[in-house]
């Protein structure tokens, strides 16, 4: 299986860059990044152009917000299937995708967080839920990431919220300071923490009266998501269309 990998000059590009040149199983055949265009990563000269990829079987898509609809546009012109771990996927944004990619054999895959801990983590989250009157979602990244809050806690939020549709408070606080209360997700609070020295961390907060119950999981290291990436990639051409999360493959 030929992988193509965009955003290839990032942390997470070159990072899954090697992890798929030390498989067996996978060929590292193209990179895409018009900011490192010209590098040499495992091997493999980053091209400027996504026609670069034409001839992958799967792109591994990691890059920025902005760049990455017209990305996939370029990944679904070429037939490639598409594992697609940049954050920033709103319900409005997968709807555009879903508009884009619902048609045809190609698989796009869109992962909040490839770790399989955070998996669990926003699984255990979603079975919590109803049993408590409300929740909030705090998130912690390190001070390089582009946007927020992120998708793990966007998506998160969005379970918890199909999960229980109100949050029950005696009072909705009136904020002294704006945003100071965080923003909402479905009627979620969420809250973005960014600071040197963090990776990416997060906490959901599940109050009752007399008792809070606290979910957290820490990533330390980006090793943690390669797995999952791997698994996309192997397994991506399985579903057509739009799969949004790991949860379908696990």
């Amino acid at each position: 299986m030929n992988i193509g990998i965009s955003g290839a000059g990032g942390r997470m590009g070159r990072a899954v860059a090697a992890a798929v040149a030390d498989s067996h199983v996978l060929s590292l055949a193209a990179l895409f990044d018009p900011a490192a265009a010209g590098d040499t990563i495992e091997g493999v000269t980053v091209a400027s152009s996504p026609n670069a990829l034409e001839r992958c079987d799967v792109v591994v898509e990691f890059t920025n917000p902005d760049v990455v609809m017209g990305n996939l546009q370029a990944w679904r012109d070429l037939g490639l299937h598409a594992v697609v771990g940049t954050s920033g996927f709103t319900a409005e944004r997968i709807g555009q995708v879903r508009a884009m990619w619902d048609t045809g054999p190609q698989g796009c895959l869109i992962v909040p967080n490839f770790s399989i801990g955070a998996v669990l983590m926003m699984r255990f989250a979603e079975i919590a839920a109803p049993h408590f009157a409300a929740a909030e979602v705090i998130e912690l990244h390190h001070d390089r990431k582009a946007d927020a809050p992120s998708g793990t806690a966007v998506a998160t939020a969005g379970r918890i919220a199909a999960a229980k549709a109100e949050q029950e408070r005696a009072v909705d606080s009136t904020e002294l300071i704006d945003g100071v209360r965080g923003g909402t997700v479905d009627g979620v609070s969420v809250h973005s923490v960014r600071l040197p020295g963090l990776l990416a961390h997060q906490e959901v907060l599940f109050g009752n009266s007399g008792e809070v119950l606290e979910i957290r999981h820490d990533t330390t290291d980006r090793s943690a998501f390669i797995p999952g990436v791997l698994l996309a990639v192997s397994r991506v051409a399985e579903f057509p269309g739009v799969t949004v999360g790991l949860d379908a493959l696990l």
